[in-house]
């Protein structure tokens, strides 16, 4: 007899548990124990079950004896695999439960748990047990040994992979033999399995799924909203994953690789990134039906936060929002975020208000009865242009929304018209797009106001078919501090590609010099002397004109 190194299998209920023990015990390398805690639980809790004297006359109850002698104890096997239920975990057990042996989750949708729970007991939040998985989850975490996590739907979906991939986890061998079993008992089936294991004993493997899922039991649907966000933490954890309409693209790198840990404030409340989310009824969804604005944050304060709000609100105005938040309900949540984050400095926030939830899906606003949705989305980012080598621009074929259909002045999140344009860029490997307005003067880029310099003049085009942008307005307003000629005119394309400068404002990338537009170099292809003046003037001024953040202490 020697001691086992032991496998611990934690899930909940009704999550092909049994099955996966019943794999296990094809393995010839290996013996199953089937729940040794439950009678220890029954013990401690009272629990009422069919079976529970049975249960009590038959199993041992002693909590500690059983982790000692029965988990741990000596054995003729390699391996001892014991299936645990998460709410078996008692308060008091010995720390070698969780301190010693290999431990992985196997998770289910509570979707797929609830409809055939109450076949033999009602469900309830501790029944379900997704809340001390979770904590279990982050006790192994804790210890430094982060469990693997595998989903009962890839089980079933594509048992020999996921099994492969869960003995790679554990630092053993796949066997053959775990795909296939005999119908009927097994040995070490508890004294339970009559009320719980009559699918499993019909069975001779894992089963395909379902192509469509029952009905749900709406009487369960309080206890959905309840578990299904546990479920949600836990399969986050999940190496391989697939469902209807995954995507086989792998997880994709953060421009900015800090960014995958911040808060966002959505609705009325601070969120983790994965967590924060709208409802599918939100009037953004069902339309794009939201305004928005960019901020910048420079070392502890918000520049031109106030001209920003004021932009907000008229283009809350002009779509008439109703139930607006008020600014100071607005800046508490830009504030609160920022200082939630640490984020005083290299910040960009991406302030929307949305209609807000609608009753029913649908186009009328009249449906719109919750009030709007606030987002502030604070990210960590340095300016998105190279403004001190230059970027490339090229002229799309896409043209700039005129106001006979819908005025540039909303700021509005509608953005397919510069979208659009953005995918030319991209397909032709420029910073961003020029977009000319209906008779071919230019307006803007998809993403910026753009100005221009001949023989010391500085041109910018009439904010007709464009957003009138506040860096623009605040990079006019130093041009003529520095005693240049400013002025604001139709301008032609030919004028840009001849141009001696050329540089693009807005709040994400500050004032960009232009190098190169359609193949036509700018001016010497470098920065020029206008936009270098220009450039350290509104770096000044940022320090300045801005709202500065409450707790925020330079060091």
């Amino acid at each position: 007899m020697t001691e086992p190194e032991v496998i611990h299998s934690w899930s909940a209920p009704r999550s092909l548990s049994t099955s996966l023990m019943y794999s296990f015990a094809q393995r010839d390398d290996i013996e199953v124990v089937d729940e040794p805690l439950y009678a220890a639980f029954l013990k401690a809790t009272g629990v009422d079950r069919p079976y529970r004297d049975e249960v009590l006359s038959k199993r041992e109850c002693n909590g500690h004896k059983v982790v000692k002698d029965i988990i741990y104890g000596s054995g003729s096997m390699k391996y001892r695999y014991c299936k645990h239920i998460s709410k078996q975990r008692l308060f008091g057990l010995p720390s070698e439960l969780m301190s010693k042996g290999k431990h992985f989750i196997l998770i289910r949708n509570p979707l797929n748990i609830l409809p055939s729970f109450e076949k033999v007991h009602p469900p309830s939040f501790l029944e379900l047990g997704l809340g001390e998985l979770v904590s279990i989850y982050s006790d192994l975490c804790q210890m430094g040994t982060p469990p693997a996590v595998i989903d009962a739907d890839e089980l079933q979906r594509d048992p020999e992979t996921t099994l492969r991939g869960l003995c790679d986890d554990l630092e053993i061998p796949f066997q053959a033999s775990m795909l296939k079993w005999e119908t009927g008992p097994i040995p070490e089936d508890g004294v339970w399995a009559p009320w719980w294991y009559k699918s499993v004993h019909e069975s001779t493997g894992f089963s395909s799924p379902k192509k469509y899922p029952r009905t749900f039991p709406l009487s369960h649907y309080d206890l959905l909203e309840q578990t299904l966000p546990l479920y949600n933490i836990l399969r986050s954890h999940v190496k391989h994953s697939s469902s209807l309409l995954s995507s086989l693209l792998p997880p994709p790198s953060l421009p900015v690789a800090e960014n995958a840990k911040l808060l966002a404030w959505v609705g009325d409340e601070i969120l983790p990134r994965e967590m924060a989310k709208v409802s599918v009824f939100d009037s953004v969804v069902q339309g794009g039906d939201s305004v928005w604005e960019g901020l910048r944050i420079y070392k502890g304060k918000i520049f031109k936060l106030e001209e920003h709000l004021d932009r907000l609100f008229d283009s809350a105005k002009a779509l008439a929002f109703d139930n607006v938040p008020s600014r100071e309900e607005i800046k508490e949540a830009i504030f609160r975020t920022l200082i939630t984050n640490g984020m005083f400095d290299n910040t960009h926030i991406r302030l929307s208000l949305t209609r807000g939830k609608k009753v029913t899906s649908g186009m009328s606003p009249a449906f719109n009865q919750y009030g709007c949705t606030l987002i502030v989305l604070a990210e960590w980012k340095p300016p998105v242009y190279d403004n001190d080598g230059g970027i490339v621009l090229l002229t799309a074929t896409t043209r700039r929304n005129s106001p006979n259909n819908l005025d540039s002045k909303i700021h509005h999140n509608n953005l397919l018209n510069n979208i659009l344009a953005k995918i030319e860029s991209n397909n032709g490997n420029a910073a961003d797009a020029i977009m000319l307005d209906k008779d071919g003067y230019v307006s803007e880029t998809n993403a910026t106001n753009i100005f221009m310099v001949k023989k010391g003049r500085v041109l910018t085009p009439h904010a007709d078919y464009c957003l009138p942008g506040i860096t623009r307005a605040t990079v006019m307003e130093l041009v003529v501090k520095e005693n240049l000629i400013l002025e604001e005119r139709r301008i032609s394309l030919s004028e840009i590609h001849t141009a001696d400068e050329v540089w693009t404002t807005g709040t994400m990338g500050e004032l960009s010099p232009v190098v190169k537009i359609d193949g036509r170099v700018i001016g010497e292809g470098k920065v020029g002397p206008v936009t270098r003046t220009l450039q350290n003037a509104y770096k000044k001024l940022t320090e300045d004109s801005s709202v500065p953040i409450p707790t925020y202490q330079e060091t």
